[in-house]
């Protein structure tokens, strides 16, 4: 299998890249804005660094072709997100795991969800994060979306639980190794979350009304 990260110098692509090279014998592409710079492959037969960007559908071609799962670490570039579903639908690459932010679909409910508003709900970021969740749920693509909520480390907990589109969004709090954990799961089986968008938190945060850590 081979596996397309992209955004891979990001924290949970760190996380995720460990956890293939461990636990599996995949084929991994890291794609970054300065990878050669900031990544370095441990196996050259098994991985592929490439420097580029979103907005460069050469190189985006080169690290996606082939690609049985991409993983996407970020979803705030209007144009790169428009570039990464028409190279995938070019290539023929079907299968994405995105990482997006809870509240795209204003489902944060209670408490939490006042204390959410506060903090984020007034940025314009969030209005790109449902506009590029809106055009990959248009694409054809075989997606999963996760909303994630508050993020934190901590290697210890890589338990996740999920909520459903449609749902009221709970869970104030998940940790990036259990994001991580997650994805692996997807690529060790791409039919978990086919074209859905789960709700990403840590199990017991149901009724925190903050992280712990805020």
């Amino acid at each position: 299998m081979k596996v397309a990260i992209l955004g891979a110098a990001g924290r949970i692509s760190r996380m995720l890249t460990d956890n293939l090279r461990n636990e599996t014998d995949h084929d991994i592409v890291l794609f970054a804005r300065n990878a050669s710079g900031r990544l370095e492959a441990a196996d050259a037969d098994k991985e592929t660094v490439i420097d580029g960007d979103f907005k460069d559908r050469d190189v985006l071609k080169r690290a996606i072709s082939g690609a049985d799962v991409v993983y996407l670490n970020e979803m705030a570039d209007t144009n790169g997100i428009e570039n990464i579903i028409e190279v995938m639908e070019e290539t023929e690459v079907s299968r994405l795991v995105a990482a997006s932010v809870l509240d795209i679909y204003d489902d944060v409910a209670g408490e939490f969800g006042r204390w959410n508003d506060n903090i984020i709900g007034n940025l314009p970021v969030m209005q790109v994060h449902k506009e590029n969740a809106q055009s990959v749920e248009d694409s054809g693509l075989d997606y999963t979306l996760l909303r994630l909520t508050w993020l934190y480390d901590d290697a210890e907990k890589e338990s996740y639980s999920t909520t459903d589109k449609g749902e009221p969004f709970v869970g104030a709090q998940v940790t990036r190794n259990a994001v991580a954990r997650m994805v692996m799961d997807i690529i060790q089986d791409p039919s978990k979350f086919s074209r859905e968008s789960p709700g990403v938190f840590e199990p017991g945060s149901e009724e925190m009304v903050k992280p712990d850590f805020y």
